[in-house]
């Protein structure tokens, strides 16, 4: 055997051992390329880290009042973004905020999450009276703007921040339910699907575990753009009310309950509107950037 033959079997042997990306690693290969999509994961990471540990890196009680010093501006001694208008800590009450803001994005997003895929799934799968009965009841939901639709679901359930959860839940299950239903139809009269159901596979296993698990793609991206318009949305209820109530430090009802020192303590205001603006921002970034990865036609 000569030196060229040796060379070629181990080289070939190189290549045998070499092993293809998987699709999470190709995934995240992806989205570290993307620019826009890792400056919104590194936002999103800090609000999780501060909403984690905002018992351990808040300086003050968000909620204690030293009156002495209300409408401290920022840079104070003591107080790096100041004080609101009864002297409580704005740093602390912008960390106990991200909390209660990610809380309110992630429930809202898994409660309409969760029916609007059974709902697309189930109604698509089966097809006939009951999607075109489904579908004009979703079409029904779509008829109302969507931030009055849930202003309507809180004042029916009372002004509280649970229940804007769930009214923020509600009103954004005909978009899942939408987006589910439309990749069914795309999927359900596919070669694999019809060789599973020749080989006697129930409906509720194609459904849940043939069918779905390769529709998720335009789901992720929903959910992830979804969360940004929760916080922004339950920002809103808060501003009129119908959110959190006093005392509790929601971004919102900040900027609600001091929009009259907008001209002599602008701090008061404005930070906990760039918060909500920088939440908003990474999801909404992160997003796009999930939809060019998860997309094959954005991905040519």
């Amino acid at each position: 055997m000569t030196t060229k033959d040796v060379n070629l079997n181990s080289s070939s042997k190189s290549e045998i051992l070499i092993k293809e990306p998987g699709p999470w690693s190709e995934s995240w290969y992806n989205l570290k390329k993307n620019k826009g999509a890792m400056a919104g994961l590194i936002i999103i990471v800090l609000f999780i880290l501060m909403a984690v540990f905002a018992p351990f890196i808040s300086p003050h009680d968000p909620e204690v009042q030293t009156m002495a010093l209300r409408k401290s501006p920022p840079l104070t001694e003591g107080y790096l973004l100041g004080t609101d208008d009864l002297g409580r800590d704005m740093l602390s009450r912008l960390i106990y905020g991200s909390r209660i803001s990610m809380t309110i994005g992630v429930v809202s997003v898994g409660i309409s999450l969760v029916f609007g895929l059974l709902i697309g799934v189930i109604s698509s799968f089966y097809g006939g009276w009951l999607d075109k009965f489904v579908m004009r009841i979703i079409d029904i939901m779509l008829a109302f703007p969507y931030i009055l639709l849930t202003i309507v679901i809180v004042a029916i359930l009372g002004p509280s921040l649970t229940n804007a959860m769930i009214a923020i839940g509600i009103s954004q299950i005909p978009k899942y339910a939408r987006v589910v239903r439309a990749s069914v139809l795309a999927e359900k009269e596919s070669d694999y699907v019809l060789a599973e159901r020749s080989l006697g596979t129930g409906d509720l296993e194609l459904m849940f575990r043939t069918i779905l698990p390769n529709c998720l793609s335009a789901t992720i991206v929903q959910a992830t753009l979804g969360v940004g318009e929760a916080i922004l949305s339950s920002a809103g209820l808060s501003f009129l009310g119908l959110g959190a109530q006093p005392p509790t430090p929601e971004w919102g009802l900040m900027i609600a309950s001091s929009k009259e020192f907008i001209t002599n303590a602008w701090w008061i205001v404005t930070l906990p509107g760039i918060a909500i603006l920088l939440a908003v921002l990474g999801f909404n970034l992160l997003g796009d950037g999930l939809r060019d990865i998860l997309d094959p036609r954005m991905r040519e």
